[in-house]
């Protein structure tokens, strides 16, 4: 088939041509974009899965909702043990900025932006980063030092600002479970303490599967805080959407047998969707798509995952490490689940503390995740049948 034509999107958080099957985060959102926006309250939304599902391309729909619905916006990705008071800062500047060309608002925002100038500096007291704010800093608020302390205070005034402008304000934070566990901390303080008045300010964050467990323990309410929704595989007919609608707008089917092989080889990933039914299309030579087709692709999309999807994380991995990860992946036999940290020591004759600082390498590396203490997972799914295919 002709590949300028082809609508599938395998790329890292592009959204895919065909959005199926998160019609209710979708949904949930736009209940608590109204309710706030009616001076009701609503809690934010945390989306937690593991890597490939769509949390990234999830998070941007909200966004682009957020937007379409007149609420300012911001976006930020947390770090590894990187402080999330400078990204805070920029992302609510990228919002009051929003706010301030549509709204023409003057006097307001700049005041606001004195309050973030202040949070800002106290990150850079040198004045070396200052989002680029021509405005005095404030004295007095938001810029204690204490990060809860200053963020209650900012996120205060952020979402006083929009509802002086009829309008909300939504952060939108990725991988989430990177961000210091003092840091999130703070960010769930603030979030409780404006929506004690039901202020239209509105936190929406995604992590891997362990985001949950991660923000309670750090604030014992946060499971009260947000509403959680775990974003998995798609449900075969969703899946076959996704694959289905894309090529029929370009007037293209599936044969039965073929669309069931792409639908086994994806098991239901939205990343892999996309990675294989761009293969099969490229590897058609006339509609519709068969068998033959889905097989040829796939050993395409195999190699470029083992590549590029696989691959590039097993790079990142030292030898120690992908020791490891091999041991994980051969208790495992090839399958996504979690394996207990003792009986990967075990299996590779260790004591457990000894593997300790692989480990948590590992994690840093978002490599593996521990949902539940004394276990581990891959953040990857099939990340185990690939590595059981490693010799080096």
């Amino acid at each position: 088939m002709e590949p300028r034509r082809n609508p599938y999107a395998p790329g890292a958080g592009q959204r895919p041509p065909e959005l199926a099957g998160r019609e209710t985060e979708i949904e949930a959102f736009g209940v608590a974009l109204d309710r706030l926006s009616g001076g009701r309250s609503a809690r934010g939304l945390m989306l937690s899965g593991l890597r490939g599902v769509g949390k990234t391309v999830l998070l941007n729909e909200l966004r682009s909702q957020a937007i379409d619905s007149g609420w300012a916006t911001g976006k930020l990705e947390a770090r590894f043990e990187q402080g999330l008071r400078r990204p805070l800062a920029t992302a609510l500047f990228t919002a009051t900025r929003e706010l301030s060309v549509r709204r023409r608002a003057g006097d307001r925002v700049r005041s606001f932006w004195s309050v973030l100038k202040a949070f800002s500096l106290t990150s850079e007291p040198h004045g070396g980063w200052t989002v680029g704010l021509d405005v005095e800093a404030a004295r007095g608020r938001a810029d204690s030092g204490d990060l809860e302390i200053d963020l209650v205070e900012l996120f205060a005034d952020a979402a006083e600002l929009g509802a002086d402008h009829d309008t909300g304000i939504a952060l939108f934070l990725d991988e989430m479970q990177d961000a210091p566990v003092k840091d999130l901390s703070a960010v769930c303080a603030a979030v409780h303490d404006v929506s004690q008045v039901g202020s239209p300010l509105l936190v929406v964050g995604a992590g891997l599967p362990h985001l949950p467990s991660v923000l309670t323990a750090a604030k014992s309410y946060a499971e009260r805080l947000f509403t959680y929704r775990t974003v998995d595989r798609l449900d075969p007919m969703a899946a076959a959407l996704a694959l289905t609608a894309p090529a029929a707008r370009e007037g293209v089917g599936f044969t039965a047998e073929g669309l069931a092989a792409l639908l086994r080889a994806a098991d239901g990933y939205p990343y892999f969707l996309q990675a294989y039914g761009s293969a099969a299309w490229d590897a058609a030579p006339l509609d519709p798509i068969g068998l033959d087709d889905v097989e040829a692709g796939r050993r395409e999309a195999d190699a470029e995952l083992a590549t590029g999807f696989f691959g590039s994380r097993w790079e990142r991995a030292t030898p120690a490490e992908r020791a490891y990860l091999l041991a994980m992946a051969e208790l495992l036999g090839g399958r996504d689940g979690a394996v207990p940290t003792a009986a990967v020591a075990t299996h590779l004759g260790r004591r457990a503390a000894s593997l300790s600082p692989a480990r948590d390498t590992l994690r840093r590396k978002g490599l593996i995740y521990s949902e539940q203490r004394g276990t581990v997972a891959f953040t990857v799914p099939h990340f185990a049948r690939f590595a059981s295919s490693r010799t080096d």
